[in-house]
Protein backbone atom coordinates (compact mmCIF):
# COMPACT_ATOMS: atom_id res chain seq x y z
CA UNK A 1 0.00 0.00 0.00
CA UNK A 2 0.99 3.59 -0.69
CA UNK A 3 2.36 5.65 2.07
CA UNK A 4 0.05 8.47 0.92
CA UNK A 5 -2.80 9.82 3.69
CA UNK A 6 -5.59 10.19 0.93
CA UNK A 7 -8.73 7.47 1.01
CA UNK A 8 -10.71 6.98 -2.03
CA UNK A 9 -13.80 5.84 -1.75
CA UNK A 10 -15.41 3.36 -4.23
CA UNK A 11 -18.45 1.03 -5.14
CA UNK A 12 -17.23 -2.29 -6.90
CA UNK A 13 -19.48 -4.21 -8.85
CA UNK A 14 -19.86 -7.92 -7.71
CA UNK A 15 -20.97 -10.78 -9.88
CA UNK A 16 -20.53 -15.03 -10.18
CA UNK A 17 -22.54 -17.88 -11.66
CA UNK A 18 -20.08 -20.39 -10.46
CA UNK A 19 -20.42 -21.44 -6.55
CA UNK A 20 -21.67 -18.13 -6.04
CA UNK A 21 -22.52 -17.63 -2.36
CA UNK A 22 -19.02 -19.45 -1.44
CA UNK A 23 -17.24 -17.62 -3.82
CA UNK A 24 -18.54 -14.31 -3.20
CA UNK A 25 -18.18 -14.86 1.18
CA UNK A 26 -14.86 -15.98 0.45
CA UNK A 27 -14.10 -12.50 -1.84
CA UNK A 28 -15.24 -10.61 0.75
CA UNK A 29 -13.00 -11.64 3.38
CA UNK A 30 -9.91 -11.49 1.00
CA UNK A 31 -11.24 -7.60 -0.09
CA UNK A 32 -11.62 -6.86 3.80
CA UNK A 33 -8.14 -8.11 4.31
CA UNK A 34 -6.90 -5.39 2.06
CA UNK A 35 -9.48 -2.46 2.42
CA UNK A 36 -12.06 -1.21 4.66
CA UNK A 37 -15.33 -1.98 3.45
CA UNK A 38 -18.05 0.38 4.44
CA UNK A 39 -21.03 -1.29 2.91
CA UNK A 40 -22.46 -4.08 1.24
CA UNK A 41 -25.47 -4.29 -0.89
CA UNK A 42 -28.32 -7.07 -0.93
CA UNK A 43 -27.62 -9.45 -3.47
CA UNK A 44 -29.82 -9.97 -6.21
CA UNK A 45 -30.51 -13.30 -9.26
CA UNK A 46 -29.48 -12.16 -12.72
CA UNK A 47 -29.79 -13.36 -16.02
CA UNK A 48 -26.61 -14.00 -17.76
CA UNK A 49 -26.27 -11.62 -20.81
CA UNK A 50 -24.52 -12.56 -24.18
CA UNK A 51 -24.57 -16.27 -23.68
CA UNK A 52 -27.20 -17.29 -22.22
CA UNK A 53 -26.94 -21.40 -21.93
CA UNK A 54 -25.38 -21.02 -18.65
CA UNK A 55 -26.62 -20.59 -14.66
CA UNK A 56 -28.25 -17.31 -13.78
CA UNK A 57 -26.15 -14.60 -12.03
CA UNK A 58 -25.82 -13.65 -8.53
CA UNK A 59 -24.66 -9.67 -8.46
CA UNK A 60 -23.63 -7.39 -5.74
CA UNK A 61 -21.81 -4.28 -4.80
CA UNK A 62 -19.78 -3.73 -2.34
CA UNK A 63 -17.74 -0.18 -0.93
CA UNK A 64 -14.98 0.58 0.02
CA UNK A 65 -12.69 3.11 1.43
CA UNK A 66 -8.99 2.68 0.45
CA UNK A 67 -5.68 4.27 0.14
CA UNK A 68 -4.97 2.88 -2.89
CA UNK A 69 -5.05 4.90 -6.98
CA UNK A 70 -7.54 3.27 -9.25
CA UNK A 71 -5.54 1.34 -11.05
CA UNK A 72 -3.54 -0.17 -8.61
CA UNK A 73 -7.39 -1.53 -6.80
CA UNK A 74 -7.95 -2.70 -10.67
CA UNK A 75 -4.84 -5.04 -10.53
CA UNK A 76 -6.20 -5.78 -6.97
CA UNK A 77 -9.55 -7.34 -7.82
CA UNK A 78 -7.92 -8.93 -10.80
CA UNK A 79 -5.96 -10.67 -8.41
CA UNK A 80 -8.75 -11.60 -6.11
CA UNK A 81 -10.96 -12.76 -9.32
CA UNK A 82 -7.40 -14.85 -9.94
CA UNK A 83 -7.25 -16.17 -6.49
CA UNK A 84 -10.88 -17.25 -6.55
CA UNK A 85 -10.27 -19.13 -9.29
CA UNK A 86 -11.34 -17.01 -12.31
CA UNK A 87 -10.45 -18.85 -16.12
CA UNK A 88 -9.98 -15.44 -18.45
CA UNK A 89 -9.80 -17.85 -21.58
CA UNK A 90 -13.38 -18.41 -21.61
CA UNK A 91 -15.70 -16.16 -23.51
CA UNK A 92 -16.24 -12.42 -22.44
CA UNK A 93 -19.58 -13.06 -20.92
CA UNK A 94 -19.37 -17.09 -19.88
CA UNK A 95 -19.72 -18.30 -16.67
CA UNK A 96 -17.50 -16.97 -14.28
CA UNK A 97 -16.13 -17.77 -10.48
CA UNK A 98 -15.97 -13.69 -9.56
CA UNK A 99 -16.03 -10.32 -11.89
CA UNK A 100 -15.15 -7.75 -9.93
CA UNK A 101 -15.57 -3.74 -11.59
CA UNK A 102 -14.86 -0.81 -10.71
CA UNK A 103 -18.16 1.21 -10.78
CA UNK A 104 -17.71 4.30 -8.48
CA UNK A 105 -14.60 6.38 -7.61
CA UNK A 106 -14.81 8.87 -5.19
CA UNK A 107 -18.27 9.48 -5.80
CA UNK A 108 -18.19 9.53 -10.28
CA UNK A 109 -19.65 6.75 -12.30
CA UNK A 110 -16.77 4.89 -13.87
CA UNK A 111 -18.40 1.97 -15.72
CA UNK A 112 -20.71 2.96 -18.41
CA UNK A 113 -22.03 -0.72 -17.49
CA UNK A 114 -24.11 1.62 -14.45
CA UNK A 115 -26.03 3.17 -17.47
CA UNK A 116 -27.19 -0.63 -19.18
CA UNK A 117 -27.53 -2.84 -16.63
CA UNK A 118 -30.50 -2.72 -14.37
CA UNK A 119 -29.27 -4.90 -11.67
CA UNK A 120 -25.97 -2.74 -11.83
CA UNK A 121 -27.47 0.37 -10.92
CA UNK A 122 -30.12 -1.03 -8.25
CA UNK A 123 -27.09 -2.15 -6.33
CA UNK A 124 -25.22 0.64 -6.34
CA UNK A 125 -27.80 2.94 -6.11
CA UNK A 126 -28.69 1.08 -2.75
CA UNK A 127 -25.34 1.43 -1.68
CA UNK A 128 -25.47 5.08 -2.09
CA UNK A 129 -29.04 5.46 0.11
CA UNK A 130 -28.21 3.57 3.21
Amino acid sequence: MKGNNILNTCIIGIGSNIDAVANIKEMLEILGSRVKIIKTSSFIQTKPIGITQQPDFTNGAVKIETPLSQEELKNMLISIEDQLGRNRQLPKFGPRTMDLDIVTWNGEIVDDDYYTRSFLRATVDEINRK
